[in-house]
């Protein structure tokens, strides 16, 4: 899981090839460390896939830009462009089943 900021989100995320999963998560927030978690383990099993972490305290734009309402907040990239946003619990199944259905799906604008 790397993390990213606000200042170099767009310029790296330009260069991304492959499927990108954006999670907003806050110090402290119980539901963030689990999902952190299940994303560190589905990050190894699944090659086509990176995860990226902001810290949505510290990064109030990209928490604006992309309407984050609650922690943690999943969003899906592919290949540098915006997909959609990502809503499932924190487990395995249900999440790699949550990616499965946006990918079989248009993207969406971006926020």
């Amino acid at each position: 899981m790397k993390p990213i900021s606000e200042l170099d989100f767009y310029a790296q995320l330009a260069t991304q090839s492959g499927l990108l999963l954006l999670v907003f998560t806050a110090p402290g927030c119980r539901s963030c460390r689990l999902m952190k978690g299940l994303l560190r383990e589905y990050e190894l099993i699944r090659n086509d896939l990176q995860v990226w972490e902001a810290d949505a305290v510290e990064n109030g734009g990209l928490v604006s830009e992309y309407e984050v309402f609650h922690l943690p907040a999943l969003f899906l990239f592919r290949d540098g462009h915006y997909w959609r946003p990502i809503e499932t619990e924190a487990r395995a199944p249900a999440l790699h089943r949550a990616v499965e259905d946006a990918l079989a799906l248009p993207p969406l604008e971006p926020p």
